[in-house]
């Protein structure tokens, strides 16, 4: 049986923006063919060795035009982010978050997130953000626990004993952060302010992906596809 995704990301923001909209395009069709759930990015994020350009922001005008034009399902925007950073100390651009939420028919995702302290994660959800990518900090955890484990006990051979353990760090931290930071009422209100605005666009999708995120929360609404 051949293996399909249900969701995939069409990273092509580096491009020119008319080539962009015309390879976004051509694949979002392609994908929705197939039920396959599209997201894509507009405005360059930092830290990619010097490809992105870390003060690009994505205009919410030519964002919404962008949509409408590849009909994407979610659409990953510039609003302040860095890749790989290992600090966590970024502030982001709220006032645009949340004039492209207003603007946009499809939910918003984050890339370069690692850089960003728990509480300006809560704020950017507030905002407007939906979907948020972490990848440095997670790996930053891993790392140190592979070599903390080691240092403490240097007689250890097994890397069994100190992979196992990162792996288990990487999957408390992932739980802590999609709890809302470990604060308790964060929880609620990050997963309200992250799912209210996609749910009322989206249950309609014909992705896999995104009916499984629909049942998974037992939600109702409505969907329209952009233009």
């Amino acid at each position: 049986m051949p293996l399909v995704p249900t969701a995939t990301i069409v990273a092509a923001s580096a491009l020119p923006y008319a080539q962009n909209v015309a390879a976004t395009a051509e694949l979002a069709a392609w994908c929705h063919e197939r039920g396959i759930f599209v997201e894509a990015e507009l405005g360059e994020v930092g830290g990619k060795n010097g490809v992105h350009a870390p003060g690009a922001r994505t205009d919410p005008g030519e964002a919404l035009t962008f949509v409408r034009d590849t009909g994407v399902d979610a659409l990953a925007v510039a609003v302040g982010s860095s890749h790989a950073m290992t600090t966590r100390t970024m502030m982001l651009d709220k006032d645009l978050i949340a004039a492209l939420r207003a603007k946009l028919p499809v939910p918003l995702v984050r890339h370069g997130s690692s850089g960003e302290p728990d509480e300006e994660i809560r704020r950017a959800i507030a905002a407007g953000m939906t979907k948020i990518n972490i990848s440095a900090h997670l790996v930053s955890v891993f790392t140190a626990t592979v070599r903390d484990v080691p240092g403490a006990r240097p007689d250890l051979v097994d890397s069994r004993k100190y992979l196992g353990p990162a792996a288990d760090a990487v999957t408390g931290e992932a739980a802590r952060l999609l709890r809302g930071g470990g604060r308790p009422g964060a929880s609620r209100s990050a997963r309200a302010a992250a799912t209210s605005g996609c749910c009322r666009r989206y249950r309609r999708t014909g992705s896999a992906a995104f009916r499984w995120w629909w049942r998974s929360r037992g939600r109702r609404g409505s969907y329209r596809r952009p233009g």
